[in-house]
């Protein structure tokens, strides 16, 4: 691979047959940071936490309400239809719910698809997308379904040229976030709230672990690092009271009250765990919302978060099993600079190892569906089309299942099974580009100077424009990067 073709699909999302290749790759790269837009026209005009968590609130009353008159009984008209009972309310209430969340979350992935395929700074577009899978939430939940793309367009994408530290706390205090990972639910045992519900012998309430366990875990020490499982607890008990307006659920929600639109951020009093924290050799004093914030802000730029960090990185510019001088280097560069993102993405850029002309990582399904669109000049993505191909090839928008995110490492993805339905999908799109689509002039413009004769060949030898164009989808420069 030459470097032109490198910037283009390693570091960026695709090369489109538009674009003219770049002249200084490294430069064009670092450009990048100074055109960046973090709120384009399709993510301005897509759901907001604030919109969504409104349509929850809505359905939480309303449920609310019918479980107060789940014992009422009516006297039916002579007559008339029985009229429904809660349970059938109840259902259409779910129903409904359901409903506008995934409506909310298709459009949030159409919105991201689409400005994929325009994107002049795919380089930092790939950045945000590394990030909202390393502070992963799964839209499995009621609550996180329409609020899992609003994660990444209000928390990540505003910060991903900013500091690591800034970033994370948007995350940490995001609604997607505090609900996915049981925050909003969390209660300190000697907190106001915790004592009373003790006191009237009303059913257990308590801390949930869940986001402080996660924060150190994945989200910046790494696992089996500089803490232990006291240190767990005492975050926990830290972040008591961190929650979300009108939504939450539990003792929790009414702590909170009326504070704050539905979605926000705010810290109920009544439910933080009184007392100095130690956490990891450090007494973080009494001081509600701000005792948290101060883990935070340490962990943000700990040596381990460095190394964490910079390992995955590494992993994903320069191949599954990470350059350890690579590796160095970011760590040196995000310790120097307190975590400030644009100088650690520097070093990525100056780093030997990610330039390394062989094939270096393997296409997530969404990597190849988006350098695919590219490819073919398609500038707007249907949202329903985008959820189904990407359900189809194994990569669920928002939805990894498990707070570690998805993987991203070859193995995960390059099954039989897998490429299968990847050729599958190539077909499809071959056949939707219909016979004006020449390959072999194609192929130059997506891989500059990088087709390996074994590609050209195959493109040559095809019986139809439309094989040909399918061949060149699923050609390994096509499905690697």
């Amino acid at each position: 691979m030459t470097d032109a073709s490198i910037a283009l699909n390693r570091f960026g999302l695709g090369a489109r047959p538009d674009q003219a290749f770049p002249a200084n790759p490294k430069a064009w790269l670092t450009a990048q940071f100074g055109q960046f837009d973090p709120r384009p026209d399709a993510i301005a005009k897509a759901p907001t936490s604030a919109s969504v968590s409104a349509e929850l609130a809505d359905y939480f009353r309303t449920q609310r309400a019918l479980r107060a008159q789940a014992g009422a009984t009516a006297t039916p008209t002579a007559g008339a239809p029985p009229a429904p009972g809660p349970t059938d309310v109840q259902r259409e209430a779910r129903q409904f719910a359901a409903r506008e969340n995934r409506q909310s979350y298709a459009e949030a992935v159409g919105a991201r698809a689409t400005v994929a395929l325009n994107s002049d700074t795919p380089f930092v577009e790939r950045l945000v997308y590394f990030w909202a899978n390393h502070f992963a939430v799964s839209a499995d939940k009621l609550q996180v379904v329409g609020l899992s793309g609003t994660l990444e367009f209000e928390a990540i994408r505003p910060h991903v040229l900013g500091s690591f530290r800034d970033m994370l706390t948007a995350v940490e205090r995001h609604p997607a976030m505090l609900l996915y990972l049981d925050q909003a639910v969390s209660v300190g045992p000697n907190s106001l709230l915790g004592q009373r519900v003790a006191a009237r012998g009303m059913r257990k309430i308590g801390l949930n672990e869940n986001l402080a366990r996660e924060i150190l875990e994945l989200h910046t020490l790494g696992v089996r690092t500089d803490y232990t499982q006291a240190d767990v607890t005492e975050f926990a008990r830290a972040m008591t009271g961190w929650t979300v307006a009108g939504i939450g659920q539990g003792p929790g929600a009414r702590a909170a009250g009326t504070n704050g639109l539905p979605g926000d951020f705010i810290f109920a009093a009544p439910i933080h765990e009184p007392g100095d924290r130690r956490i990891m050799g450090k007494t973080y004093p009494a001081g509600g919302v701000e005792q948290a914030q101060a883990v935070l802000n340490d962990v943000a730029i700990a040596p381990a978060t460095a190394r964490h960090i910079a390992t995955k990185l590494a992993r994903h510019f320069a191949g599954d099993n990470p350059p350890p001088a690579m590796v160095g280097r970011l760590e040196a560069a995000f310790l120097k600079s307190n975590g400030d993102l644009p100088t650690v993405y520097r070093a990525i850029i100056d780093s030997p190892e990610a330039w390394a002309p062989p094939p270096l990582k393997f296409k997530t399904p969404w990597e190849w569906s988006i350098s695919t669109m590219r490819a073919l000049g398609a500038r707007i993505a249907d949202s329903l089309v985008m959820v189904g191909l990407l359900n189809q090839l194994g990569q669920p928008m928002w939805r990894p299942g498990q707070p570690v995110g998805y993987d991203d490492i070859a193995a995960s993805w390059a099954g039989p099974d897998a490429l299968v339905r990847r050729v599958e999908a190539a077909e499809r799109f071959a056949m939707r580009a219909g016979t004006q689509v020449d390959a072999r002039a194609l192929a130059l413009k997506l891989f500059p100077g990088a087709i390996s004769p074994a590609t050209q060949q195959s493109l040559d030898r095809a019986e139809s424009p439309g094989q040909a164009l399918a061949l060149l989808l699923v050609a390994p420069e096509s499905l690697r990067r």
